[in-house]
């Protein structure tokens, strides 16, 4: 790990986590990894994978290309790719994903919409919407 951080400095920071006891409120972006352990609330926009560890909480917008969740999200959730949902995991509101895996135990409460139609109609609802704004 440390050999390859010192041959590609930018993969050692392309993965970021908001540790347990740490609360965030507002926009959060970025072009790698999050994990989250602790709390946050507001727009989660990032190119890569999100992790929601046992403990982490998101209220608000989440748009990812991948997502683990064992904690608990609530708001509308956009995956490009995958979603997986721990046996620990809560997702409350609109759920947008090409593919959905959840593990006996998970809670899944709102709607769900699969597939890459569908995720190609959603950025294209979004960009009319932000030429008429």
């Amino acid at each position: 790990m440390i050999s390859s951080a010192k041959k590609y400095p930018e993969q050692a920071q392309a993965s970021n986590r908001i540790l347990m006891g740490t609360s965030i409120e507002g926009d959060l972006h970025s072009d790698g990894d999050v994990r989250i352990d602790g709390k946050v609330k507001g727009t989660v926009k990032i190119t890569g994978k999100l992790v929601v560890g046992e403990h982490g909480v998101v209220e608000g917008e989440v748009e990812c290309k991948n997502a683990a969740v064992a904690g608990t999200v609530e708001g509308t959730f956009k995956i490009a790719q995958t979603l997986s949902i721990a046996q620990s995991g809560k997702v409350s509101g609109q759920v947008h994903t090409e593919k959905l895996s959840v593990e006996p135990g998970a809670e899944l409460n709102g709607s769900v919409t699969m597939g890459t139609a569908v995720m190609r109609k959603v950025s294209k609802e979004e960009d009319n919407n932000a030429k008429t704004a």
